[in-house]
C-alpha cells in the first residue's frame, strides 16, 4: 500500500538517509541567480513490511523493484526553480531485510545568491536544501547516509565537465524549519564553486591594461609636435569600442570590481588628454603672445630646475660685460632682465618690461648703447618665450609624474580587492 507510510507503530517516526553525487556544473546564470548542475539523489529507508528469507528463496538477498509498487518520501530541493524532468517507473533496490535504496538522477536549476563584486575572480557558495514538504519531524526525519567529506570527494572525482565553473568542495548541516506550530526536518548542502577567469582575464583585462600602458607611454611624444592630442584621442575612441564590444561577458546586474577597474581606465585616458590639451594651450601662449612670468613662477624655476638650463648666461654678440643675475631682474619678470646703462633707475621695473626707453632718451640719460634696444627687447623676448616653453615642459613633467603614481596606486588597491577573494 504505497499511499501509507510502512510503519508498524505510527508514533514512530521514519527515517531516511539521503546523499548525492554531483557529476557536473552545467551553468551558472549571474543576471536570473541561477545554477544548472547534474546530480544523483540517493535515499535510503527502511519499510518493515518487506522481508524475506534469502535460504529460502534461493540465496536471493537482493531485488530491483519499480517505484511504482513502493512508497517513496517526498524528498524534494528548497531551491530548485525548474520542473522535476526525472523520468518515470524508476527502480529501487530492496534487500531481504526490508532496506529500500533510491537512486534518482536530477538536472536540478537552483536559485543561488551570487556575488559577483569579485568578478572575474569569483567564488560562490550555493545551497541545496533538502526537505520534506508533507511529513513533520513526528512522520519522518532525515539522516545522513555519507559523510560530507565523502560526498564531496566522490563528486570531484566523478566531474568530467571542463566549463567555466570548478567544485571546491561541499560541507553539511542540519536544521529544522518551523512552519506555523509544524516543524520539518532539513539537510542543507553548501557547495562551494569557482569560476575559471582565464577567459576574462585573456579578452578583458589584458587589452584593458595593454591600452592603459600605451596611453602612458604616448606621454614621451613631444608635445611641441601635435600629434600627442589626436593620439590619446584616438587612443580613447579605441578603448571606448572595446567596452561596447566586450560588454556581453560583463554581468548585467550588480556593479563588480571589473568596472570599476574599466571606469578607472577609461578616466585616466580622460585625464591624460586634459593634461595634454593643458600643455598645448601652454605652448601655443608661450609661442605666440607670452605675458609676464610671476615672481613666485620665476622663483619655482630657479628652484626646481638648474640655473643654467634655466636663466642662459651666454652672452649674445655684442651684449660682453652685460650682468644678467637675479638681482637685476624686475617685479613681474619677464626674463633676465639686463641692465640698458648703469645709471638706469630701476624703481618702475613694469614699465621697464613692457616699454623700452627711445634713443632719445637713452641719449639724455647719457646711455651710448640705445641703438642695441631693439635688439635687446627682441632677445628678451625670446628669452621670455624659452622661459614660458621650459614652464610647460616643467609642468608636463610633473603632471606626468602625478598621473604614474595616480595610476599605480589605483591598479594596485584594485589587485589587493580582488586578492581578498581567496580569504573568503
Amino acid at each position: 500500500r504505497k499511499a501509507f507510510r510502512p510503519v508498524i507503530n505510527n508514533s514512530i517516526p521514519t527515517e531516511v538517509n539521503i546523499s548525492f553525487t554531483l557529476s557536473a556544473i552545467l551553468k551558472v546564470d549571474a543576471q536570473l541567480q541561477l545554477m544548472t548542475s547534474f546530480l544523483w539523489l540517493n535515499v535510503i529507508w527502511y519499510n518493515p513490511f518487506i522481508r524475506w528469507n534469502p535460504e529460502e528463496c534461493g540465496g536471493i538477498g537482493k531485488l530491483s523493484m519499480t517505484t511504482e509498487n513502493l512508497w517513496i518520501p517526498d524528498i524534494y530541493i528548497q531551491e530548485f526553480m525548474d520542473v522535476d524532468q526525472t523520468p518515470t517507473s524508476l527502480m529501487a533496490y530492496v534487500n531481504s531485510e526490508g532496506r529500500i535504496s533510491y537512486d534518482k538522477p536530477m538536472q536540478v536549476v537552483s536559485i543561488c545568491n551570487l556575488d559577483i563584486f569579485y568578478f572575474p575572480f569569483d567564488q560562490q557558495n550555493c545551497t541545496l536544501t533538502f526537505g520534506s514538504f508533507i511529513y513533520t519531524v513526528e512522520d519522518m526525519v532525515l539522516g545522513m547516509e555519507k559523510e560530507a567529506q565523502e560526498i564531496s570527494n566522490t563528486s570531484l572525482s566523478l566531474i568530467r565537465s571542463k566549463g567555466e565553473w570548478v567544485l571546491l568542495s561541499i560541507h553539511q548541516s542540519e536544521q529544522q524549519m518551523t512552519m506555523g506550530t509544524s516543524q520539518y526536518d532539513q539537510i542543507i548542502f553548501y557547495v562551494a564553486i569557482r569560476r575559471r577567469p582565464s577567459l576574462y582575464v585573456i579578452n578583458l583585462l589584458l587589452p584593458s591594461g595593454f591600452l592603459v600602458a600605451i596611453d602612458a607611454l604616448s606621454f614621451y611624444l613631444p608635445a611641441e609636435s601635435g600629434n600627442r592630442a589626436p593620439f590619446k584621442m584616438t587612443l580613447l575612441l579605441g578603448y571606448n569600442v572595446f567596452l561596447l564590444m566586450m560588454n556581453d561577458l560583463l554581468p548585467v546586474n550588480g556593479t563588480p570590481l571589473i568596472s570599476v577597474f574599466f571606469a578607472l581606465c577609461l578616466s585616466l585616458m580622460v585625464v591624460s588628454l586634459l593634461e595634454t590639451v593643458f600643455i598645448t594651450y601652454l605652448l601655443h601662449l608661450a609661442t605666440t603672445e607670452p605675458p609676464p612670468m610671476p615672481l613666485w613662477l620665476y622663483s619655482l624655476l630657479l628652484h626646481y630646475t638648474s640655473p643654467r638650463k634655466c636663466c642662459p648666461t651666454a652672452p649674445q654678440k655684442g651684449n660682453k660685460g652685460l650682468d644678467l643675475t637675479p638681482s637685476h631682474l624686475p617685479g613681474d619678470l619677464s626674463g633676465p632682465w639686463m641692465t640698458l646703462c648703469p645709471a638706469t633707475d630701476l624703481k618702475e621695473p613694469e614699465v621697464l618690461a613692457r616699454k623700452m626707453p627711445s634713443p632719445g632718451e637713452t641719449e639724455l640719460n647719457g646711455c651710448p648703447e640705445s641703438a642695441r634696444a631693439p635688439q635687446e627687447a627682441e632677445a628678451q623676448k625670446k628669452h621670455l618665450v624659452d622661459l614660458w616653453v621650459q614652464f610647460s615642459h616643467m609642468m608636463d613633467s610633473l603632471l606626468f609624474g602625478l598621473y604614474l603614481l595616480f595610476m599605480a596606486s589605483s591598479i594596485i588597491t584594485v589587485i589587493i580587492l580582488w586578492n581578498t577573494w581567496h580569504v573568503f
